[in-house]
């Protein structure tokens, strides 16, 4: 997955203090409500709402702002609203004292707030919520505004230690993210590194070790017994890379640095590369043609496998850029230098893996994947993707042929692994941020993707389904409109006990 450097609107947020201690805006906090780095927690947002459960409403990281227009009377249910309010995510509540409403700050939301640990604020009457909506909107701009610099400041460096090489590279990189750095080969072997611990902790030999079988895995993270927190992603978007880039500090990661990240990732992947390609083809074309080896062991030296995908692409809406149509842009982003451009403009690749193709189309780019096949019948799949690009261009988004790996389904051992690949980011999900991913997905195709009914079964709102289901389509890279991924995800569901 290409990582763009643009930061999001919802990945930019302040801290809880930024918005307590301004002055100008002559809020007071109430202290026994404040755990223990309750003001370091982000804000992405202010937002007012009178509503007894605005939860299905929002995204998280807000900051609530309610006059206490429908706030409940007995103690139990103000608790109920807390826990949700905290339960979704909300990072702080601020209660606004009106002459009309309320002149002092209920005791009950006070105790709940104290008990479940939400953070209250108390908003003078002389303060209104659009100051508070309008603070938080400046602190936001300007906080954005800083991080892009710093990430612009981030890539100019370190395209210019790259032209140094690998070692000053990784240093670099370790330098501005303040963290050690370690570049693994495909042999486990340390081809550089910046003030890495030597051995590498257990569970960074576990964790790497998950990103190179994982298929769909594009980083992954782990906090060590010391407390270190560590990043490990390919050099290369692809989770197919033979190199892998890992990070570790004591606190973790933003999302500033992730971008940065991703650039020294990018860069590793080139100044570890580059040049190598051509030394290899060359090897492998007088080979082949002189009769000396047979496909299989060309394709498994320039790919990583003896059996491969053939990757196609045709011109999606305007067509690819200049750039994007070169052959070292998808030489990089395919991660394969086995690419061929046509007229058209087309392309066909041969990889390994199947690389992330959503992000192709971003570029101009509609392509597919075939299943994998031995080099020896590569040519037996030109068939199969040209049938797979007419079905892309019906659905106007990238197609792979097994996708979810059902042909490999022949035994209830072989079912739950498929079960496990198919939905581990959302089985993931479930289990870090206790999302409910998993049981409203199976709700959801049990009721035919019907919103209500969904809803009701799940006693939530509608909206918390739909913005659910949003989620496992962007976890699992998948379009739920398309019936086969419904029967194939459906299939995966049966293999995974309910969470409910």
């Amino acid at each position: 997955m290409t990582q763009s450097l643009a930061l999001n609107a919802d990945e930019v947020n302040v801290p809880l203090r930024a918005v307590v201690g301004n002055s100008e805006l002559a809020v007071e906090v109430v202290p026994e409500s404040l755990r223990p780095g309750a003001l370091d927690r982000p804000v992405r947002w202010a937002h007012v709402s009178e509503l007894r459960d605005p939860t299905p409403y929002l995204v998280g990281h807000e900051l609530l702002l309610t006059a206490g227009v429908n706030l409940p009377v007995e103690q139990a249910e103000v608790d109920h609203y807390v826990r949700r309010l905290r339960e979704g995510g909300v990072t702080a509540l601020g209660f606004g004292l009106t002459p009309s409403m309320s002149e002092t700050l209920p005791a009950s939301l006070r105790r709940a707030c104290v008990r479940h640990g939400l953070p209250l604020l108390v908003v003078g009457p002389r303060t209104p919520f659009l100051a508070i909506s309008r603070a938080v909107s400046v602190a936001l701009s300007e906080a954005g505004q800083r991080e892009q610099r710093r990430i612009s400041a981030a890539r100019e460096a370190l395209t210019r230690a790259a032209s140094e090489g690998l070692g000053e590279l990784v240093g670099a990189l370790g330098t501005r993210l303040h963290c050690w750095v370690a570049l693994i080969g495909a042999d486990e072997i340390l081809a550089a590194d910046h003030g890495a611990p030597s051995p590498l902790p257990p569970e960074v030999r576990e964790l790497l070790a998950a990103l190179r079988t994982g298929s769909g895995i594009r980083s992954a993270s782990t906090e060590v017994a010391d407390g270190t927190v560590v990043v490990a992603q390919p050099v290369y978007p692809q989770a197919t890379a033979s190199h892998l880039l890992v990070v570790g500090r004591d606190s973790r990661y933003d999302s500033g640095d992730r971008a940065i990240l991703a650039v020294g990732a990018a860069l590793l992947g080139l100044v570890g590369r580059a040049g190598s390609d051509a030394a290899e083809l060359g090897a492998a074309a007088t080979a082949l043609l002189l009769g000396r080896t047979e496909p299989e062991p060309v394709t498994a030296a320039l790919v990583g496998s003896a059996d491969c995908r053939l990757i196609a692409g045709i011109a999606h809406r305007r067509g690819p850029g200049e750039v994007a149509a070169r052959y070292d842009w998808l030489r990089a982003r395919l991660d394969t230098p086995l690419v061929q451009l046509l007229p058209g403009p087309r392309f066909v690749a041969i990889t390994a893996a199947v690389p992330p193709l959503g992000p192709l189309r971003a570029y101009g780019w509609l392509a597919v994947a075939s299943g994998p096949v031995p080099a020896s019948r590569l040519r037996d799949a030109t068939a199969e993707v040209e049938l797979l690009l007419d079905r892309a261009r019906a659905l106007g988004h990238p197609v792979v042929a097994s996708d979810l790996g059902l042909d490999a389904v022949v035994s209830p051992g072989a079912a739950e692994g498929f079960a496990a690949r198919t939905l581990r980011p959302v089985l993931d999900l479930d289990r870090a941020q206790d999302r409910d991913l998993v049981v409203t997905l199976r709700t959801w195709l049990a009721h035919h993707g019907g919103w209500d009914r969904t809803a009701a079964e799940l006693g939530v709102h509608r909206n918390s389904v739909r913005h659910r289901i949003g989620q496992v389509e962007r976890a699992l890279d998948v379009d739920l409109a398309d019936p086969e991924v419904r029967m194939q995800l459906w299939f995966a569901l049966r293999w995974v006990p309910h969470s409910r």
